[in-house]
């Protein structure tokens, strides 16, 4: 059986001129509409217009132009049934053999801010009705909705005269899979008011990466997936350059530490532990950083999860040979550093995971948490607290130095389980206390995990990421020699919170925000 005719309409028209062109010099009969066909054409190749092809001119402002017999009907019909031939002759219905077909940029536009009534109009009707025709007689007709795809298919046909099997079922699930986020798109907009987050739907389309060994558990079955258009950093877009296959627990703890070196300019070194941070320090160098933040909780590291938004060279790679480590997550490694754990081991199954903290994007991303029979959404936890601009609560005023160890403390505390105590310096933690039933218990933690290390906590500051119901959970810390404090405030005890730190001479500031992490 010869395959002659592609139907070829496009809003993105990356790479659709070579793709015609490649097809028109296998013998194939172009069918194209508007804009494509205009492209096509000043591109030096033959092009028949739908109109031309269905005997019916394009009407009601282009709204109507492929919705035609001629186009469905040579779409839909099965070439194996004799009673569809048989139609289709009757018809005058040709075959068309393969749809290169992707939609009005709804998205883009709306997205850019648009009219109600400019968003309407970039809803494609023709497009999805011949992307679904197609898909769905795949066994007869190759659907391309991606140009990336239009290379392999090109090369198959050059190759072979046609598109296997295979690979019309893969076109196929992409095409509906196209349509159904298209459609979504298009509900949650409807459904969206103009001064509300949230829709009356939601609709997320995501891609799978691959299935996991296990889950949190080894009894659970799992499986990751990423969404279609990453922006930021992401563990979901991260290389991995080494090591052995990512568990779902992992990839929890890496996006964790991933979250938290994110919250840094200069150089820093986080270490992460179920989630929690044991480790977090700056310096002028990662090398310094590393070993500072080891100094931490040099207990806790062990099987730990370390992060760093700078290229890990070869000295850091050399400190960490005698530290058992799950991930390394770096923008780059030196291969110097490569070379080490690749010799090493110890450390050459450590993954190495290339993603850069620094990148730009993706702030406007939702948070997400399934519930039994629902779904929680939020907006992500961006809102910035500089110790400087907040509100003191104290007789005293934090000095120079305490405003910059507030600043680390508080960016720690916010990446820690509630309730959450820190207890830092600022260059490194001092003591973490996270995930406790009460403040207080929070706050000894955070000493005791101080002290079983032999960090200093005279002259540390306190991060508290919600406010202390009673003053005891300050009085541990203080008592501690912790001499600044920095929490949200918002207590109906806040004056017995505040005279307690005025008691004992510390300097405390409100920053009217919660980091509840749950």
């Amino acid at each position: 059986m010869s395959f002659k005719t592609a139907l070829i309409s496009v809003s993105d028209k990356t790479g659709v001129v070579d793709f015609a062109r490649g097809l028109a010099e296998q013998g194939w009969r172009i069918l194209s509409t508007g804009g494509t066909a205009g492209a096509l054409r000043g591109a030096g190749l033959e092009v028949v217009d739908v109109s031309e092809h269905t005997g019916s001119p394009e009407i009601l402002d282009g709204r109507v132009k492929t919705l035609h017999p001629k186009i469905h009907g040579g779409i839909l019909g099965r070439r194996e049934l004799a009673s569809h031939r048989t139609q289709m002759a009757e018809n005058a219905i040709e075959p068309i053999d393969l749809v290169c077909v992707n939609l009005y940029p709804f998205e883009e536009v709306t997205s850019r801010g648009c009219s109600f009534e400019e968003a309407i109009e970039n809803i494609d009707i023709g497009g999805p009705s011949m992307v679904r025709s197609a898909a769905k007689n795949h066994h007869d007709v190759a659907i391309v909705v991606d140009p990336a795809d239009y290379a392999d298919v090109l090369t198959e046909i050059t190759a072979e005269g046609w598109v296997g099997a295979a690979t019309r079922r893969r076109l196929a699930r992409k095409a509906f899979a196209a349509t159904a986020a298209y459609d979504g798109m298009i509900a949650d907009y409807l459904g969206r008011s103009e001064d509300a987050a949230f829709g009356q739907t939601l609709h997320q389309q995501w891609e799978l990466i691959g299935r996991m060994r296990y889950g949190e558990n080894p009894h659970q079955k799992a499986a990751f997936y990423r969404a279609p258009k990453i922006e930021g950093p992401s563990i979901a877009a991260a290389e991995v350059l080494q090591g052995k296959e990512l568990s779902y627990n992992n990839i929890v703890d890496a996006d964790a530490a991933l979250q938290l070196c994110m919250e840094f300019a200069g150089p820093v070194c986080v270490v992460i532990k179920h989630t929690n941070p044991c480790g977090v320090a700056l310096a002028d160098n990662i090398p310094e950083a590393f070993a500072k933040a080891r100094a931490c909780d040099p207990v806790s590291i062990f099987g730990g999860i370390v992060a760093i938004n700078r290229e890990l060279d070869e000295e850091t790679a050399a400190a960490m040979k005698d530290v058992f480590l799950e991930i390394v997550l770096a923008p780059s490694f030196a291969p110097g550093a490569r070379e080490v754990f690749a010799s090493s081991k110890k450390l050459r199954n450590v993954r190495l995971l290339q993603v850069d903290p620094r990148a730009a994007g993706g702030s406007d991303a939702f948070d997400m948490k399934r519930v039994l029979g629902g779904l929680l959404v939020q907006t992500r936890d961006l809102e910035p607290s500089i110790a400087a601009e907040c509100r003191v609560a104290t007789e005293r005023t934090p000095t120079p130095d305490e405003l910059r160890a507030l600043d680390f403390a508080w960016k720690v505390c916010k990446h820690a389980k509630s309730n959450t105590i820190v207890l830092a310096h600022a260059d490194a933690v001092a003591g973490v206390g996270a995930g406790q039933m009460s403040r207080v218990d929070s706050a000894r933690i955070a000493v005791a995990r101080a002290n079983e290390h032999g960090r200093p906590t005279q002259g540390t500051v306190v991060a508290s990421d919600a406010f202390f119901p009673f003053a005891d959970g300050l009085e541990v810390c203080a008592k501690a020699g912790a001499t600044a404090v920095i929490q949200p405030g918002g207590s109906i005890r806040d004056k017995e919170i505040i005279a307690a730190a005025d008691a004992a001479g510390m300097a405390m500031v409100f920053t009217d925000v919660r980091h509840f992490r749950h």
